[in-house]
């Protein structure tokens, strides 16, 4: 009896631990990933990888596939969330470091607000949540005006490598909404995290061939770094932490998963630091506790404004 009381603790425990610190860690992965393969070409193999994994498992267990309108969903949020969110980050960390990038994510509940139109007049009546919007968005530019010069070689472009990156989380928001706002599946967690994977690896393969990625793959030329951080990003980031996210969002408040926004970049920064030898200005500590301020104000809010 007492071990079948611990085991949905446990089982929540695992789940916050993934999208915590193993979701914290893909940043660094994608770092050391970039080392050797083009950000497209990750992507492809990531979640393309990722994907025929868990069909494997998905046929063993004889679990049924989503059809019509579910189908259709998940492959759309699958890759807006997954091309277009966490494929445009390994394109924003060919220009700026790894914790820098994490830092730019923490905004996706700042976009949240913002491009759920359904709820515009209940947020925009708040005036605290315009404060959080406000100085969260402020801390991210004073991130950004503070980033040191000449990280890296490939951190030639901070600029673009933002702009890119804010593209990301606004593409994972506007997947996660129409994903939310129209998915009616009762396949189950597993089987829709297949989908939007291979959705999203297809994508990012065709996206890889239009840029001329695949032409220039030179498997020998790959060092074992680069295959390590791929490997990590399949297994910890597409498999553990991924499916843990979409169990979880089942399970509990989204305004509690959300709590990964806070604890992620502190994650990617710590082990850029300390194991990349990334560096951060004293300055942009402030901003990033400036960027969580902000978010923190803006959902503890939106959350009161909803119920």
């Amino acid at each position: 009896m007492n071990n079948d009381k611990k085991k949905p603790w446990l089982l929540l425990l695992s789940a916050f631990v993934a999208i915590y610190f193993f979701w914290g860690t893909t940043y660094l992965a994608i770092a050391y990933a970039l080392k050797g393969l083009k950000p497209f070409t990750i992507s492809a193999f990531r979640y393309l990888i990722a994907g025929l994994i868990l069909c494997c498992w998905i046929r063993f267990k004889k679990q049924k596939w989503p059809e019509g309108k579910d189908l259709r969903v998940l492959i759309i949020s699958g890759v807006l969330m997954l091309s277009g969110g966490s494929g445009l980050v390994v394109l924003g960390e060919r220009h700026i470091s790894s914790g820098f990038a994490a830092v730019i994510v923490a905004t996706e509940p700042l976009f949240f607000v913002l491009f759920d139109h359904r709820r515009w007049k209940v947020y925009f009546s708040n005036s605290w949540i315009i404060a959080g919007l406000v100085i969260g968005f402020a801390g991210i530019a004073l991130f950004a005006y503070f980033a040191p010069a000449g990280q890296s070689v490939s951190h030639r472009h901070p600029v673009f490598g933002v702009v890119i990156t804010l593209l990301s989380a606004m593409s994972w928001v506007t997947g996660g909404l129409y994903a939310n706002h129209n998915l009616s599946s009762k396949t189950g967690n597993i089987v829709n995290s297949t989908v939007q994977l291979l959705a999203a690896g297809i994508f990012s393969a065709i996206v890889a061939g239009c840029m001329g990625e695949w032409s220039k793959l030179i498997v020998k030329t790959v060092p074992l770094s680069a295959w390590i951080g791929l490997i990590y990003l399949i297994v910890m980031g597409s498999l553990v932490a991924y499916i843990s996210f979409n169990w979880l969002i089942t399970v509990q408040p989204p305004a509690v998963v959300s709590t990964h926004t806070y604890v992620n970049p502190i994650v990617a920064i710590l082990m850029g630091w300390l194991i990349a030898g990334e560096h951060i200005a004293n300055i942009q500590i402030v901003a990033l506790v400036i960027v969580l301020v902000g978010v923190l104000i803006t959902q503890l809010n939106k959350q009161k404004a909803v119920d």
